[in-house]
């Protein structure tokens, strides 16, 4: 018997297992980092660069300008990573393309590779994810096109250490990220808080201050009904909230996917 009451769907949040396979001890290498030691500073890797994604992506939501700024640097900086690591590969084409019609050399894979589960909330981090993926694929071939005598030893060493920095280099950046506690609201007020962090983090740019620009990949702003602070207190720190994850390898995909 049909009735008129609405059906209660009780849907929860939508979830994919997502993986990355490392072939080379190169990129494995960049996906850890490595701690610092006594006399030695510690490289932050790409799942350090992850978790600090996710804490962005956070302070994004919660209308930090200062988290919009970072997310539109680090934007940036993939775009120049991407671009010198697409450069690397074409070198490293050309290199291949040395070899004899009648030679066939198949790809280079590991035997053993190692197959890290990631657990991203950011789109950001996701794209690094990428780049250390082509730079995997790259560092193979340059390892075939040594083994083959297409290239020499230090082309190789010179080219995979190219594809290292480009990548550390943008992990390095976003570790300089930090979270302002602010609002636009509270530079609207011109408040204890916004006057805190301006003498901290520096003046914005005005339209990203204003919101009118942020990155392609910046969250919806989620506005708790809070009213301007005048008080000098701050928001909580995005890393304190349950929605950022850290883990040990990695970090990975949180709600619902497009």
């Amino acid at each position: 018997m049909a009735t008129n009451e609405p059906l209660q769907l009780n849907l929860g949040s939508l979830r994919s297992s997502i993986s990355l396979t490392l072939h080379t001890h190169h990129a494995s290498r960049i996906w850890h980092g490595r701690a610092a030691a006594e006399g030695r500073p510690g490289i932050v890797g790409l799942n350090g660069y992850i978790a600090v994604m996710n804490k962005m992506k956070r302070g994004s939501e919660q209308d930090d300008p200062y988290s919009d700024w970072w997310m539109l640097r680090i934007e940036e900086k993939l775009d120049q990573t991407k671009a010198t690591l697409q450069s690397l590969r074409e070198q490293v084409d050309q290199a291949l393309s040395g070899v004899p019609a009648a030679l066939s050399l198949g790809e280079n894979l590991n035997v053993q590779p190692v197959k890290l589960p990631l657990f991203v909330n950011a789109q950001l981090g996701f794209a690094a994810v990428y780049l250390l993926a082509d730079y995997d694929d790259i560092a193979r071939k340059l390892i075939l096109a040594h083994h083959t005598a297409l290239i020499d030893r230090s082309t190789l060493e010179r080219w995979l250490n190219e594809g290292a920095h480009a990548l550390r280099s943008l992990f390095s950046l976003a570790q300089q990220y930090r979270y302002s506690g602010c609002t636009r609201d509270d530079f609207a007020a011109k408040n204890a808080v916004s006057r805190a962090a301006l003498e901290k983090f520096g003046e914005l740019p005005q339209d990203v201050l204003e919101g009118t620009r942020r990155s392609k990949f910046a969250p919806p702003i989620v506005r708790r009904g809070l009213q301007p602070r005048s008080d000098g207190s701050a928001a909580a720190d995005p890393s304190d909230e349950a929605a950022t994850i850290e883990a040990p390898e990695a970090t990975s995909s949180e709600g619902e996917q497009a």
